[in-house]
């Protein structure tokens, strides 16, 4: 007996250690900066305290002489992996069945590179959350955030509101896992933040909140188990900005465009009006003329994003027949 409760305690354990990530890169409107506006964690171990300094920009980090530049209404793309450094796709950004959404907040600071995120306020500008999966039992099964972050390489596009003033802002993106939410403190937080300076802003005012302070770890949304069937799921922390951006969770890696909506609800539609389906992924691709980034997914077996890459680059099996990534060359 005693064997057997010691080899699931490993297994769990094992799980765990496998499901640990973090934000590392930032691209601007295609061009990588790698990290050099990012504030990278020490170590890709969460953050289970809403309550501690740490939630704000993560444990132990500080400002970074680097600041990325930003055009009001551009799109930044965060990107996360399992171990520092590690760019490639050959293991799930955060794997380990860490399901749950990934939401990104915006913070104006007058110096990016000094500012402490405590004493200026938040507001939400993205959020991918949650989907019902057609045919799905149980929350697991579900569409959420962090599994698309799997499915693209680690890569999520942002929108920056284009009626921001401009300046030096903290961008912290943030993957929240669930699996171990059903008890107190379980919830499992990874965040980074990236120092932007946004330039051709305009004069809104959005509304914010504090970190910490605007989490409570019995918010529905942090406290939930989702080994069981989920009829809704609400993500922590305040409404997306009206100028901000809601993606369906399951839609596939294609351009925001066509799988989000500004100023959306939870329940968001396509601009079009057509409600997407459930299962997101499921119903085929959406065709919006695309295109992938370097190193992002575009194709593979089960995959509906989108297929074509950009300039000088080709979409390449790397792991066939289940992943295929835009490669430089032909």
């Amino acid at each position: 007996m005693r064997s057997s409760v010691l080899a699931a305690l490993t297994a769990l354990a094992a799980q765990e250690v496998a499901g640990h990530a973090m934000f590392q890169q930032l691209w601007v409107d295609g061009t990588d900066y790698g990290s050099t506006c990012a504030r990278v964690p020490g170590s890709n171990s969460p953050v289970t305290n809403v309550g501690s300094r740490d939630f704000i920009c993560n444990a132990g980090t500080r400002g970074v002489s680097g600041k990325c530049p930003v055009k009001a209404g551009g799109t930044v793309t965060v990107e996360m992996h399992a171990q520092p450094n590690d760019r490639s796709c050959n293991q799930e950004a955060i794997g380990g069945a860490h399901h749950g959404p990934v939401q990104v907040y915006l913070s104006k600071v007058s110096d990016a590179t000094t500012a402490d995120g405590a004493s200026t306020g938040w507001f939400k500008i993205f959020s991918n959350s949650w989907s019902k999966k057609s045919g799905g039992r149980v929350g697991d099964d579900d569409n959420w955030g962090t599994r698309d972050l799997n499915a693209c390489c680690g890569k999520m596009n942002v929108k920056i509101p284009s009626d921001i003033p401009s300046g030096d802002y903290l961008l912290r993106a943030e993957a929240l896992a669930l699996h171990s939410a059903g008890q107190s403190g379980g919830a499992q937080f990874y965040m980074t933040c990236y120092q932007i300076n946004v330039e051709g802003g305009g004069n809104a005012s959005p509304a914010t909140v504090k970190f910490p302070g605007a989490y409570s770890a019995s918010d529905s949304g942090i406290r939930v188990n989702i080994h069981a069937a989920l009829g809704s799921y609400v993500a922590p922390g305040p409404p997306v900005y009206a100028g901000g951006t809601t993606k369906v969770a399951g839609s596939g890696c294609q351009a925001c465009e066509s799988t989000c909506k500004v100023g959306s609800s939870p329940s968001a539609v396509a601009p079009s009006g057509k409600k997407p389906s459930e299962g997101g992924g499921d119903s085929g691709q959406i065709d919006s003329g695309c295109t992938v980034q370097a190193y992002g997914q575009c194709g593979g077996q089960g995959y509906t994003g989108c297929t074509q890459c950009g300039s000088g680059q080709t979409c390449k099996a790397v792991s066939p027949p289940y992943y295929s990534q835009c490669s430089p060359g032909q």
